[in-house]
This record gives C-alpha cells, structure tokens and sequence, in this order.
C-alpha cells in the first residue's frame, strides 16, 4: 500500500458553480491530510471549467487536476468514471472523498468497482486512527439507533460519500496558493454510449433547500397540499425554502423535491420552522444540526420538542395564519 498516498476529492460543479457539498469535503479532507502529512488534490471536470479552480486552492486544495473538455461539459456516468479511473490508476490516491448527492451516488459505486475497491456511503463523521493511519468512517445504522466506524485495510483508494451539510463549510484561506493540473481527456464523443438531449433543473422554488439559511417544514400536521401552500407562502414571507417530512411527500402533496431526512436531503440552516413535524428519526436525521429549531405541534409529547430551541403547542393551521398576518403587518 505504500505506493498510495495523498487525498482527493471529487468536484461536482454545475453551470461553472462548485456544489457546496464539494466544498464542505475540501475542508474535511483538509483536517484528515493535515493528520497523515499528505496533499489534497481536487479532481474538477467539465467543460470551461478552470475558473473554479483557484476558489479550490482557497478552500484546501494543494492541487486541482482539471479535465477540461466538450465531452465533460454534461454529467454522465461513462465520461466522469473513465476521467477518475484513468487518474487514480495513473497517480494512485489513497483516499477518495465525494459527495453523497444524486450524481455522487451514481458516480461513487462505478470508480469503486472498476478500481476494485469498497465505498461506505452517507457517512456523518471521518477520522484518521493514529495507530494504524486507515480513514475511519463512521455513519447510522438502524435509524441512526447505531453508529458504525467503517475501515478499509485491504483496499485502495479509501473512498466514502459524504450527504450535504454533514460538514462544516471551512472559512476561505485566500493567501492559499497551488498548482493546476490539466490533463488530456481521452473520451470521444462518438464512443459514448449516453447522449444528453435535455436538462431540467429539479431544484424546488429556484434555489437548493440544502444551501438555504432559512427552512419552513411542513409534516402530516399540515393536514394536505393546500396545508402546504400555506407554508409556501410563509417561506415567502421569510425568504426561506419549504422542505417537507416523508409522509406528506407519500401522500402525494408534495413533490420528492422538498424531502427533508434520512431518504431525502440534508440540511444545517440557521432556522429551521417545523410545522406539523413529530420529529421522528425519519426525519429528524436530515435537520437536526439546524442551528435554531421552531417546532409546532399540537401533541405537547411530539419528539421535535424534545431538541427545539422553541416550541409551540398549537394547531399549524391557526397559528401559520396568524404568523403571515403578522409578517405581512410588519411588513406594511
């Protein structure tokens, strides 16, 4: 295993914008690199791309390989795994971080079977063992009731998925310098077996609910979609995204878009307005790192009152109204 060494961390980007989530990884792996005396290396890849690159540097990186190339413009499978297969076979790494959201999720499992090796998903902590110098990862098990610290010994790269807002996003260090390195894509066009036609942005209400500073959340205490309208223009109101728990989302009032938990996104805003919401693990495990938590529920005994900062017992449909009344009064 000595041939392996350094960090790496996979940049998902879209329309010249690094995700956050990306971002969050560059700070952590920065604090495992720094422990095992290693560089970290941002693997960035799309097409007119290198903009990004110095904000990188900023962030953590030691390096930024970039595959910059028409082939690479759109996300597909094929290209991205061929370009990160073809570089770690080239400059072995010996820990791959990338983040668990949909393109992570597809991306994560096909570079670990071809460069045959394991991948522990949605982890919530990362560490280095002092002993043996293994990334120890660790996630839930069993409803988060569980906690599993993940090694791989035999294998490398180490490579995990971290979901969005699990990390803390580190402060920019702009005095930061480093090297970009360009690398030749050697995908063709016309090998590629996935043409994209089309995209359409799926991001709820123009923007993401994982970045978002402010959530309104709706559960089965909201009652039905119209609950959910209201909500929506409480959100407006307080310039927040809407979000929702799994059960109002089976129902059918809402759109899988807004599912905030262990099956949907994972969010960390400085408010958090929980509407109806029991605070059930389910949920819970996807906003419980909010930084302040309003909960209202009409059962005193509700879950999510148990880690509110604030809580109101009451009927969502009562007091939501009253709060819009009230906001739209202020506001004159």
């Amino acid at each position: 295993m000595e041939e392996y060494s350094g960090l790496w961390v996979f940049i998902e980007q879209g329309n010249g914008n690094p995700a956050r989530v990306s971002l969050e990884l560059l700070g952590a792996g920065r604090t495992l690199a720094d422990k095992l005396g290693v560089e970290v290396t941002a693997l960035l890849i799309g097409e007119e791309v290198s903009g990004i690159a110095q904000e990188l540097l900023y962030y953590g990186a030691n390096r930024v390989i970039i595959a910059d190339d028409s082939v690479a413009k759109d996300y597909r499978t094929e290209v991205y795994t061929d370009i990160i297969v073809e570089q770690a076979l080239k400059e072995k790494p010996e820990i791959l971080l990338i983040g668990a959201t949909c393109i992570g999720r597809d991306l994560a499992p096909r570079i670990a079977a071809r460069l045959n090796t394991g991948c522990t998903a949605d982890c919530t902590e990362l560490d280095i063992d002092n002993e043996t110098g293994l990334m120890v990862a660790t996630k839930p098990y069993f409803g988060r009731n569980l906690m599993a610290d993940i090694t791989c010994p035999y294998r490398r790269p180490q490579m995990v998925t971290v979901r969005p807002g699990i990390m803390e996003l580190k402060a920019q260090d702009r005095e930061r310098k480093g090297e970009p390195i360009y690398v030749d894509v050697k995908v063709k066009e016309e090998d590629t077996r996935v043409k994209v036609i089309k995209t359409v942005s799926s991001v709820p209400d123009g923007g993401s609910l994982e970045e978002a500073d402010k959530v309104v959340a709706g559960g089965m205490g909201v009652g039905d979609a119209q609950g959910f309208e209201t909500l929506r223009e409480l959100a407006g109101l307080l310039g927040a995204k809407l979000g929702a728990t799994s059960l109002p989302v089976d129902e059918g009032w809402i759109s899988e878009d807004y599912k905030i938990g262990q099956t949907g996104k994972t969010i960390k805003p400085k408010l958090y307005i929980g509407c109806g919401v029991s605070g059930a693990i389910q949920h819970s495990a996807g906003m419980i790192n909010s930084e302040c938590i309003v909960a209202i529920n009409t059962d005193p005994k509700a879950d999510i009152f148990n880690f509110a900062d604030y809580g109101i017992v009451g009927d969502v449909n009562t007091i939501v109204p009253a709060l819009i009344k009230g906001l739209k009064t202020a506001k004159g």
